[in-house]
């Protein structure tokens, strides 16, 4: 009875569009009692094949649907859910060709970049080629976009990042999810290092340089981040701030310095 019923919700969360996803989190909750009832929630030796692999889509139809409905602590939870299922003896493990494996993997890839986690992003991806060997992970299209992804970013090639992120490139939709929220850390950390380094921009330079789509965009990203816009440029308080209080040190070590040439120049006098 509860296979049966676990079959019709895998049908129904299968089924599911978009612009629909609100039933989804009560189908998934019906289908882990289901995996519960089946001893199947958690692989054990018992656990029937058959219900390995429903266990499994459910577990990967959970993922997937938190992604889209931009939950990553839910996403994160599935993941790690679906971790004893994908490293499971091959003779017991869901069949490859129905399996999500390589795009939940390559999610969560890209989440771990997003976060600026690059050590979990090695550990997980030296795990996968422990486990499935190099030549099948550089098959992988999934697995292969956050790898192009991070060494484009370890090469400090923002616009590569910026191109692989847009259009045909990127694998699926889930990814986009993730893909902006990666694009959003870049910038901002490009928009701290303008910070340091300029004491202004044009706004044309700054739409450029921060991968924002107008002029308009770089005038509400500014506004953001409490920058000045005016005239055609974009100003930065914290480095005007900074460079007053330079010019105030400058100046002030220069009276120091005329006080005390006065001083010698008196004492001179004096003993002439």
């Amino acid at each position: 009875m509860a296979e049966n019923e676990l079959k019709q919700i895998v049908s129904q969360l299968d089924s599911l569009k978009a612009n629909n996803l609100s039933e989804a989190p009560k189908l998934l909750s019906r289908a882990k009692l289901a995996l519960l009832n089946l001893n199947a929630l958690v692989p054990t030796e018992k656990t029937q094949p058959q219900h390995l692999a429903l266990a499994a889509s459910v577990l990967e139809y959970g993922a997937l649907i938190s992604i889209r409905l931009q939950d990553t602590d839910a996403f994160t939870r599935y993941f790690q859910q679906l971790q004893p299922f994908y490293f499971l003896p091959s003779d017991r493990s869901p069949s490859r060709r129905q399996s999500n494996q390589g795009k939940v993997t390559g999610l969560y890839l890209l989440l771990l970049l997003s976060v600026g986690d690059y050590a979990g992003f090695h550990t997980v991806l030296e795990g996968l080629e422990a486990s499935s060997g190099k030549e099948q992970i550089e098959k992988d299209d999934f697995i292969q976009y956050p790898v192009r992804l991070e060494q484009a970013l370890m090469e400090g090639s923002y616009d590569k990042v910026w191109g692989e992120t847009k259009g045909e490139r990127v694998p699926s939709e889930e990814f986009g999810v993730f893909s902006e929220v990666l694009v959003n850390t870049i910038r901002s950390e490009i928009a701290s290092c303008s910070e340091r380094a300029y004491p202004s921009l044009p706004i044309s330079n700054a739409k450029n340089l921060l991968f924002l789509d107008s002029e308009g965009a770089v005038i509400q990203f500014a506004q953001s981040r409490g920058w000045v816009a005016k005239e055609g440029r974009i100003y930065f308080p914290q480095q005007e701030e900074e460079m007053l209080a330079a010019q105030k040190d400058v100046m002030s070590s220069s009276n120091v310095v005329i006080e005390n040439t006065l001083g010698y120049a008196r004492k001179l006098e004096t003993i002439v």
